[in-house]
């Protein structure tokens, strides 16, 4: 079943969320760390700033109607 538009919008708010903490994490100094002796790195920057860019257009996209407009033209 898919979803409905707000529902897309919920889900892409959600994960626009998530991106812009795992860059706030990493510009904090949080890039990579060890636990133990195992070496956990996150995601790179670039690849957040494409993926937040992505789903802002996708967000902006949905909330100004789609990119096909109604279009009206009134008699000659």
């Amino acid at each position: 079943m898919a979803m409905t538009s707000e529902e897309t919008l919920v889900q892409l708010n959600k994960e626009l969320g998530e991106i812009r903490n795992a860059i706030t994490a990493i510009l904090g100094g949080a890039q990579e760390y060890r636990i133990g002796n195992h070496l956990v790195r996150r995601a790179d920057l670039r690849v957040l700033y494409a993926e937040r860019t992505r789903l802002e257009k996708e967000i902006s996209l949905i909330e100004s109607g789609g990119m096909f407009r109604t279009v009206y033209f009134e008699g000659r």
